[in-house]
């Protein structure tokens, strides 16, 4: 399984972003996938979850403002971002965890800056 987000960039606060996640294989649609978020200095944190079904989480902090979402038929997931704010500022990484395995995407920066 391959996973290669996009989507990422330059943003002021206040702004959106939607960044996307493509996945490789077959097994895309059996499993949750979630995104993750890496700020300098900072460890990983869980921003986002949708399992296969379709049921969605959301870290405290990106609630009512962040939306998790898939697209099975096109394996990918997506994470539309809005009212942006300074402290949003990470690298963005999609993660699917199976029975046994673990993948990660390489990432997309996301800088919220005027």
């Amino acid at each position: 399984v391959q996973l290669v987000e996009s989507g990422g960039g330059l943003v002021e606060p206040g702004g959106s972003l939607r960044l996307s996640c493509a996945a490789s294989g077959s097994i895309f649609s059996i499993y949750s996938m979630n995104w993750y978020r890496q700020a300098p200095g900072k460890q990983r944190e869980l921003v986002a979850v949708i399992t296969n079904s379709g049921s969605t989480n959301y870290a405290d902090s990106v609630k009512g403002r962040f939306t998790i979402s898939r697209d099975n038929a096109k394996s990918t997931v997506y994470l539309q971002m809005n009212s942006l704010k300074p402290e949003d500022t990470a690298v963005y990484y999609c993660n699917l965890v199976t029975i046994g395995s673990e993948y990660w995407g390489q990432g997309t920066q996301v800088t919220v800056s005027s």
